[in-house]
């Protein structure tokens, strides 16, 4: 069964009778008292037919769509008057007169819905733009209280200042009129939280109570989050040692774990929310900090490794031997039991370390002593020649 759009006469006579492209739209007196009373019998007619509707139901789920389309119905043609009024050739009394009754109407029937059946409505639900105009110029008076309960304390309080700006400045600069319920109850309610504090609410260092509060109510707009992150950065810079700065940063984490946001409302639905862009800044924050640290202290134990091999190379002996004859010499006063040790490997341990040739700088002990057992003849022959270059030596003294 098709049935009939219930607003079809208001939609006809918003989008035909004022048609822009008629020139000749004109209104009598007559004709204006009998649009008048058709007007008022045509919104009763539509609050009967919504009872009947409801009534004739039975899923939850179907008279919520219902109701949402009535209201979203609503809310267009009160906006389309709107823009109606707008035009220039329409500018006249009468009109005004017919567009302030309609709008008049139209805003009874969706009061009507809104009250009778508030719970099948949504928070999404788009206002209209009566509504919004009311509530705009409202909201704008409260926000200039704030600051000037705050100015009667003779304080400046920059930030709260800032705060209350920002807030405004999509109210006073839209030109349209698309804001949700969920969006007005978001106003309301980071108000009251705002009306709450306890002066001064700015702190130099590290999450005021402006920024609990704002935190808690997702107050996620990019201007503020910008603001606060660069305040606690600068805070952090104070502190040269990485290890306070760490330990400072997981007491801003903690403290941040502790705060009960409110997700479900926000102040910029397109943006992400405050608390879970914080919780990522500070993490990012100390896995840097603790990058810093670990490259820091490899630093420091390279330097350490390094000044302690610069001073083992300084105080190095250097001989005019190879390795593989120094080798033979240090095998043979093992053997010989000139020099004696534990083991030959302690030998090799203890001297070989100390000892550089011309073209080797650092000695292997294990490879010095593996290679007095393989030693060529050659090399043999060199380090006799050495022992007795040292006895003929002796025997000057």
């Amino acid at each position: 069964m098709i049935k009939m759009y219930p607003l079809e006469w208001f939609d006809s006579l918003i989008i035909n009778s004022f048609d822009t492209d008629n020139s000749s739209v004109k209104v009598s007196e007559y004709e204006l008292e009998n649009l008048s009373k058709t007007i008022v019998s045509e919104s009763k007619k539509i609050k009967i037919h919504i009872k009947d509707s409801f009534f004739e139901l039975k899923s939850k789920r179907q008279i919520r769509l219902l109701i949402r389309k009535y209201h979203s119905s609503l809310v267009f043609l009160i906006d389309m008057v709107v823009e109606i009024r707008k035009i220039e050739k329409f500018n006249s009394p009468e009109f005004f007169r017919i567009f302030d009754l309609i709008v008049s109407s139209l805003d009874d029937l969706l009061s009507f819905v809104e009250i009778r059946y508030s719970s099948f409505m949504s928070l999404d639900q788009r206002v209209s733009y009566s509504y919004f105009s009311i509530w705009k110029k409202e909201t704008l008076e409260v926000l200039k209280n704030v600051i000037k309960k705050k100015e009667n304390t003779e304080e400046n309080d920059p930030e709260l200042e800032f705060v209350v700006n920002l807030l405004a400045a999509p109210l006073q600069n839209s030109r349209k009129s698309k804001y949700t319920y969920r969006q007005i109850l978001y106003y309301r309610e980071i108000i009251i939280e705002l009306e709450k504090l306890n002066y001064p609410v700015t702190e130099s260092e590290g999450f005021s109570n402006l920024d609990l509060v704002l935190i808690r109510m997702n107050f996620n707009s990019g201007e503020y989050t910008e603001r606060l992150v660069t305040r606690i950065g600068r805070y952090l810079e104070g502190f040269e040692n990485l290890s306070e700065r760490l330990e400072k940063l997981l007491y801003f984490c903690k403290k941040l774990s502790a705060i009960n946001a409110d997700l479900k409302l926000t102040f910029n639905p397109s943006q992400q929310n405050l608390i879970s862009f914080l919780e990522y800044w500070f993490s990012s924050e100390i896995k840097f900090a603790e990058k810093k640290a670990a490259i820091l202290l490899q630093e420091q134990i390279d330097a350490s490794v390094g000044s302690e091999f610069v001073e083992q190379a300084d105080s190095k002996l250097e001989c005019i031997l190879s390795g593989d004859q120094i080798g033979l010499i240090l095998r043979a006063t093992d053997e010989a039991r000139i020099i004696k040790a534990k083991s030959m490997n302690y030998i090799f341990k203890s001297i070989v370390p100390y000892l550089s040739t011309p073209v080797k700088r650092n000695l292997s002990y294990q490879s010095v002593r593996s290679k007095s057992y393989s030693a060529e003849e050659r090399d043999k022959e060199i380090a006799i020649e050495s022992l007795e270059k040292i006895i003929r030596k002796i025997k000057t003294y």
